[in-house]
């Protein structure tokens, strides 16, 4: 069961979020904060006393300590909980992702969005205290991008593999979700993102790109060099990184849910 806060400098929106929580029957408990510094009071009144708190919805706008600001602050606790921003701008989706924001909603919050929240919160949670079962279904992180002056959410199943670009990655998509210019960038370091996203199947190829191993088609060696073909592209593979790539892909052939 989870235990969350609520923080927003709106009563109404405030009330209206913390009533949509407390009808969800995976949170136990649904504490609320009118402003960020009354939220880090909380929280910190909340681990002193042994307790815990697995994830906080919060707004963006606010005076004084917004919520970017409030989410930098977490990063000084030892057991930061998980953030979900709740808001009416959709113009902070990029800073948000890059602040390791687990989701995005835009005001007013529909319920069943809400509920797809909390999902992504029991699974990030019982995933960091190694509680996941065996069968649970993955998390498909939604990723918020900017492209042509407007912010887009791109489902990380979507992405075949990633380019390191000095500061910025392009994320490279399948089919109908790549955009016409070869990619989305995203601020944010190739190794800071090869470890997010190593759990979910992503494996260093390169120094410098990051590919879904799901999309792996095939894996190929020539003049002793090797290569893996994402799609219709074909990446070509360091030799620092041939074994381990060689390896996974055998271990996923002969896994249970492998090919055959």
């Amino acid at each position: 069961m989870l235990r969350v806060l609520a923080v927003d400098d709106e009563v109404p929106a405030l009330e209206e979020l913390v009533y949509l929580l407390r009808e969800d029957v995976r949170i136990e408990r649904v504490s609320q904060a009118g402003d960020s510094p009354e939220a880090l009071r909380e929280l910190s009144q909340m681990l002193a006393s042994g307790d815990r708190l697995d994830a906080v919805f919060l707004d963006i706008r606010m005076p004084g300590l917004d919520g970017l600001d409030f989410t930098r602050l977490l990063s000084g606790f030892a057991k930061p909980p998980v953030v979900v921003f709740v808001t009416a701008h959709d113009d902070c989706a990029v800073a948000a992702y890059e602040l390791g924001a687990l989701d995005y909603l835009l005001k007013p919050v529909r319920p069943e969005r809400l509920a797809e929240a909390v999902r992504r919160v029991e699974a990030a949670v019982n995933l960091k205290s190694g509680l996941v079962p065996e069968q649970a279904p993955p998390i498909d992180e939604i990723i918020p991008v900017e492209l042509g002056g407007r912010t887009r959410m791109v489902n990380r199943s979507t992405v075949t593999h990633v380019e390191a670009q000095g500061d910025y990655v392009r994320l490279h998509t399948t089919g109908d979700t790549a955009p016409a210019s070869g990619g989305y960038l995203l601020r944010i370091p190739l190794a800071e993102l090869a470890k997010r996203w190593q759990h979910a199947g992503f494996i260093r190829i390169h120094r410098s790109t990051l590919v879904a191993s799901g999309h792996i088609r095939e894996l190929r060696f020539d003049a002793g060099r090797a290569a893996v073909q994402v799609g219709d592209e074909i990446l070509p593979v360091s030799r620092r990184h041939t074994r381990e790539v060689r390896d996974l892909l055998v271990r996923r052939f002969k896994s249970p849910g492998g090919p055959g």
